[in-house]
């Protein structure tokens, strides 16, 4: 396939900007059908945005971190829940890249091809010849209905050595799907659960996770490119850490879409931006948007800029991108608490954005992954001296 030039940052934060009326428009349907209306999803890949992450030899953009970041942060602003799945979408496009050439060859073959994909080991895999066979379920499969490829975690078992963790290449069709995802939050992401039973994967779609954590992987095609010289968690947390941020940045705009002509019911206040207490919440709420932004961008920078080096990282600078993600997240949630609470009664209506996103972004501090707790204290026992609590960093 011929490659294509990328579009800058610029172009594809503009492409991004241009989709936020129909994402609004569609976001209230996404919530009540628990996912993504098919208009959104092919607004998407129309855009382009869906190839970010998808090498270059596939017709894709293979776009440095800092613009996927700020590209998906836009999205974010009309539909937290578009934005997720974009997120996802776009980290395994990324993984996918990470597996044999031959088998890229089959996936990429439609460039605007969506992949989902889950990283917990809900499944058990068992060698056979020529492959193994998988058992088990994957919950919080994000925009899998919308997907035509899986790339899940299982543990790999056998007679010989220990049990392994291992990531495989699945279409969504030999899956079955569990429309189980009755949620408070991000409900238009459609995260339902998909089971595997007694399902045969080849060889070539098995791919180590150890390797995959370290940033080694089975592609020869991608070796040299920056984006395949990360680990696999830096570029996860960095990518999923724009919804929250893109979230915040829409609450925002939002409440004050809103705000011309509202009073303050039951006070003297026939102008709500009249207030001194309005000036100190929007004030106080943008200083933590940007704290977001900050975060969001400083772990943007450092994937790019060790991925452009070829550099190794320290287990201190795996542990501080988890840290800005917490951060992203923690930021935002205060951030849309704040202007929610300065919404009024009449936010409460489904009609109304700020409901939702508030909604969308509390779920986000709840993923085990974003978790602002979890990540503090992972960074503070590497600064502490101590070894890290998890694989996953």
């Amino acid at each position: 396939m011929e490659t294509i030039e990328a579009p800058t940052r610029e172009e594809l934060v503009h492409r991004a900007s241009d989709l936020i009326p129909l994402l609004r428009k569609n976001a209230l349907s996404g919530e009540e059908d628990r996912c993504l209306p098919q208009e959104t999803v092919e607004a998407l890949a129309g855009s382009g945005i869906l190839r970010m992450r998808v090498p270059h030899r596939y017709g894709g953009y293979e776009s440095d971190m800092r613009t996927v970041v700020d590209t998906l942060a836009e999205l974010a602003r009309g539909d937290g829940s578009a934005a997720w799945t974009a997120s996802v979408w776009a980290i395994s496009s990324w993984m996918m890249g990470m597996f044999p050439d031959e088998v890229q060859d089959e996936v990429f073959s439609d460039p605007d091809v969506r992949i989902s994909g889950i990283i917990s080991p809900t499944a058990t895999a068992r060698k056979v010849p020529g492959g193994v066979v998988v058992s088990g379920k994957w919950a919080f499969n994000s925009g899998v209905r919308h997907s035509s490829w899986n790339t899940n975690a299982a543990i790999l078992v056998g007679d010989e050595g220990q049990p392994q963790p291992v990531m495989l290449a699945i279409p969504v069709s030999d899956l079955t799907v569990v429309d189980d995802w009755h949620t408070a939050g991000l409900r238009g992401s459609g995260s339902v659960t998909t089971v595997a039973e007694d399902l045969f994967v080849p060889q070539q779609r098995v791919l180590p996770m150890g390797p995959v954590l370290e940033g080694r992987h089975l592609s020869v095609l991608n070796a040299d490119s920056p984006l395949y010289r990360t680990p696999f968690m830096p570029t996860a947390c960095a990518t999923i850490a724009a919804p929250a941020l893109g979230l915040a940045k829409g609450a925002k705009d939002v409440f004050f879409e809103r705000l011309p002509g509202r009073k303050i019911t039951y006070t003297a206040y026939e102008s709500q931006q009249e207030a001194p207490l309005t000036h100190l919440q929007v004030a106080e709420a943008t200083v933590k948007i940007d704290e977001a932004e900050f975060h969001a961008h400083r772990a943007a920078r450092t994937v790019d800029t060790k991925g452009a080096a070829g550099e190794e990282w320290t287990l201190e600078e795996r542990a501080r991108v988890r840290l800005d993600l917490g951060a992203v997240t923690q930021r935002a949630k205060e951030a849309v608490d704040i202007l929610n609470t300065a919404s009024g009664g009449s936010s409460v209506y489904s009609s109304v954005p700020i409901q939702r996103i508030e909604r969308d972004v509390q779920t986000l501090n709840l993923h085990a992954i974003l978790h602002p707790n979890t990540n503090l204290e992972l960074y503070g026992r590497i600064l502490c001296g101590l070894e890290p609590n998890t694989v996953y960093l």
